[in-house]
């Protein structure tokens, strides 16, 4: 692979890092699957992919740095106890899930079946939310969510999608659950990018500075834009669109693997 291609792979795959890790279809199944279509795998790619998660998750630090700054001890409280399934679950099971489960064709299919949920949520109908604010939530709210967080360890699930999903499931308002699940992101990806760093640390190198860089500042300017855009859009629109587009990728992947159009175990 060229250094310009290189180059080339990490402004691509920081984009595809910063578009979907705050959206309902899955930032670790697009990158399982961009990574496989661009030949960017292996060890090198898992130290890259923490990089831009962390740039990515700094563009929600950045996007309500007043409302981290003015947060109390009762939201740190519900941020701590959500954040706690995925992170014993993950430590228990994350190896054998990386091993079994981080491949195209287990991608596609998590996909199609969180696409055929979110359709089912949103089409059951919807009483008046219990819970308007993310402020209103209590300890028990939080657990909730962590629960449907934990779902997400599954490559292809979408952690913005169980926590946004499973918070309108669990009674909060379809705002509220949007931004409990930025917040969210914050501790759950901080604690996924340190352990990675720490297993993965001696093949951090200076000579990857440039690819990294790039790679960050495209999942940061992404990922800002897609946050604010999001918000506008849950005002008016439901996340069924999501879900159809999770379906059809899904189908794509699955066909291409079962007819040999793209070698997807490489």
């Amino acid at each position: 692979m060229s250094a310009a291609g290189t180059l080339a792979d990490a402004l691509v795959l920081g984009v595809v890092e910063g578009l979907t890790e705050f959206l309902p279809i899955s930032s670790t199944g697009h990158l399982i699957l961009a990574g496989a279509l661009l030949g960017f795998e292996g060890e090198r790619a898992k130290v890259f992919e923490i990089v831009i998660q962390t740039g990515a998750m700094l563009a929600v630090v950045w996007e309500f740095r007043a409302r981290f700054a003015r947060a109390d001890a009762a939201l740190w409280l519900n941020l701590a106890i959500a954040f706690t399934p995925a992170a014993l679950l993950g430590l228990a099971f994350g190896s054998l899930i990386k091993a079994q489960l981080f491949h195209a064709v287990p991608v596609a299919l998590a996909f199609i079946a969180g696409g055929l949920v979110i359709l089912w949520v949103e089409r059951r109908g919807h009483a008046p939310a219990r819970i308007e604010r993310m402020d209103d939530m209590r300890w028990s709210d939080a657990l909730k969510v962590g629960i449907a967080q934990a779902f997400a360890l599954i490559p292809g699930t979408s952690r913005a999608g169980a926590t946004i999903i499973g918070g309108m499931l669990f009674g909060l308002s379809r705002r509220a659950a949007t931004e409990f699940s930025f917040f969210l992101a914050v501790p759950t990806l901080v604690a996924a990018g340190a352990w990675d760093f720490w297993r993965n640390r001696e093949l951090f190198g200076a000579a990857d500075v440039p690819l990294f860089g790039i790679g960050f500042a495209a999942a940061f300017g992404a990922a800002f834009l897609c946050v604010r855009w999001l918000l506008r859009y849950i005002a008016t629109h439901d996340f069924k669109p999501f879900a159809w587009y999770r379906i059809v990728f899904g189908a794509v992947v699955l066909l291409t693997a079962h007819f040999g159009w793209v070698n997807w175990s490489q």
